[in-house]
C-alpha cells in the first residue's frame, strides 16, 4: 500500500490530464489544472477531493474562462506539507505561494467546502483580489455543538495515532467499495460510477488519506468567523438543501456576516452538487458574474428554482441548444428586484446592494509561468 498516488499508475486516466503540469511553489510540488482562455477563475477543491472534483465542470467554464486548479497540499498528486501547515491559514498561505509561482491574478474563485475557506482566507490576507468569490456548499463556519466538541478532537486522535496508524486502516477499508459509497452517501451526495470511482482510488491511499485527517486535525475556523466582516470580495453563498455535511443554516449565518454577500439556495442538490449537476453549477457561475458585470441590482432569488436554466453558450439569453432561455433573467439595474422564496420571508423581495456598476472587466494579460518541471504537460514529475 503506497503513501503517495502515481502519476503514471494512478493518474494514467485522471480527468483532463492533458491540462495537468507539475510546478513546485513554496517548498512544494504542486499537482495543478490550467484550461481554457480568458479572465481567470480559480478553483479549489474540498478536503478528502482533488481536481477530479472539477472533471466535468471545468471544461465547461474553460469556455469562457483560463481555469486554475490545484490540488491542495497533499491531496491528490500535489505534495503533503509540514503538520503544521495543514491549518486553514497554512493552506492559505501554500495556495497563495502557488498563485505567485504562476503569475496570475485571480478575477473570480470559486471553492467548495473547505476551498472556500481557504479562499476566504486568501483574500482577508490580500493574496488574492477576486471580483466575486464563490463558497459552494463552504464550510466557512464552526461545527456546532456534539459535532463541534468530538470531530477535531477524534480527528487530532487519529492522525497523532501511532499506534494504529488511521490512514492505512482507512485505505483498507476503502477497498471495499461499498464503504466509499455510503461515505459518499452519508454527505447527501449521489455520483456516477466513475465519479465513485475516483473517490476510492484516493480513499485507497494512505497519504491522502492521512493528508485528509490532517487537515481536520488542525481546521480552525473560528478565526475565519471573526474575521469574515472584513471580506471584501463579493461573496456568493451556494448551498443545497440536501446537504448533509454543511447544513444551509451556516450559509445564511455566513451572510449575515459578510456585508453585500448573497445566497444561492438550492432544494436539490447534496454536498457534491458541482459534481452531481455540473451544468446547472456552470449556469449559476456565469449567471451571478453576468449580473455583477451588468451591475443588477438584484443579483438572484434566495432560493433557486427547482429546474436549472438555461445554459449560458453561445450568447446571453439562449439555451445550450440555441432555443429562448425558458427562465428569463433576472432583471437589470433599475427593472426592480426579483421575487423570491427567502426562508425568512416568503414571497419578499430581497433587499440586496448592488456592487458598483460600471464597464466590463478588463483583464491585463498575466503569463503562467513556466517551470523547469512544467515543460511535459501531463507527465510525470520527474523522481529525486
Amino acid at each position: 500500500m503506497s503513501d503517495r498516488l502515481d502519476w503514471d499508475k494512478d493518474g494514467a486516466d485522471w480527468p483532463n490530464r492533458a491540462t495537468s503540469r507539475f510546478v513546485t511553489a513554496g517548498e512544494l510540488r504542486w499537482h495543478v489544472q490550467i484550461m481554457g482562455d480568458g479572465p481567470v477563475l480559480l478553483l479549489l477543491h474540498g478536503a478528502g477531493s482533488s481536481t477530479h472534483s472539477w472533471r466535468d465542470l471545468a471544461p465547461l467554464l474553460a469556455r469562457r474562462f483560463t481555469i486554475v486548479a490545484p490540488d491542495l497540499p497533499g491531496h491528490g498528486f500535489t505534495q503533503a506539507p509540514r503538520p503544521r501547515d495543514m491549518s486553514t491559514d497554512g493552506m492559505a498561505k501554500a495556495v497563495s505561494s502557488l498563485v505567485a509561482a504562476l503569475d496570475v491574478d485571480p478575477t473570480y474563485a470559486a471553492g467548495h467546502s473547505a476551498g472556500a475557506a481557504i479562499l476566504c482566507r486568501m483574500r482577508l490576507e490580500r493574496a488574492i483580489e477576486p471580483r466575486l468569490l464563490f463558497s459552494l456548499n463552504g464550510a466557512l463556519l464552526p461545527f456546532d455543538g456534539f459535532a463541534g466538541r468530538v470531530f477535531s478532537p477524534l480527528a487530532k486522535m487519529m492522525f497523532k495515532n501511532t499506534l494504529i496508524p488511521a490512514p492505512r486502516l482507512f485505505a483498507w477499508l476503502a477497498s471495499d467499495r461499498s464503504s466509499v459509497e455510503r461515505t459518499l452517501r452519508n454527505v447527501g451526495a449521489h455520483l456516477d460510477r466513475r465519479g465513485v470511482e475516483f473517490y476510492a482510488r484516493l480513499f485507497r491511499n494512505a497519504g491522502h488519506v492521512g493528508a485528509t485527517l490532517g487537515m481536520m486535525a488542525h481546521w480552525d475556523l473560528k478565526s475565519l468567523r471573526r474575521d469574515l466582516p472584513r471580506l471584501d470580495s463579493h461573496l456568493v453563498l451556494v448551498a443545497t438543501e440536501d446537504d448533509r455535511a454543511i447544513p444551509v443554516r451556516d450559509a445564511h449565518a455566513a451572510a449575515g456576516l459578510v456585508p453585500g454577500s448573497r445566497k444561492i439556495i438550492l432544494r436539490r442538490g447534496g454536498h457534491l452538487l458541482h459534481e452531481e449537476r455540473p451544468e446547472e453549477a456552470f449556469d449559476l457561475i456565469v449567471a451571478a458574474i453576468e449580473q455583477y458585470q451588468a451591475g443588477s441590482a438584484s443579483l438572484a432569488p434566495s432560493v433557486f428554482p427547482p429546474a436549472p436554466p438555461a445554459r449560458h453558450v453561445g450568447g446571453v439569453g439562449k439555451s445550450a441548444r440555441g432555443q429562448k432561455n425558458p427562465h428569463p433573467a433576472p432583471p437589470q439595474a433599475g427593472q426592480g428586484g426579483a421575487q423570491c422564496e427567502d426562508q425568512a420571508k416568503a414571497g419578499q423581495e430581497v433587499q440586496q446592494e448592488a456592487p458598483a456598476a460600471g464597464p466590463p472587466v478588463q483583464k491585463k494579460k498575466r503569463r503562467l509561468a513556466r517551470h523547469q518541471d512544467q515543460d511535459q504537460i501531463g507527465e510525470a514529475p520527474a523522481r529525486k
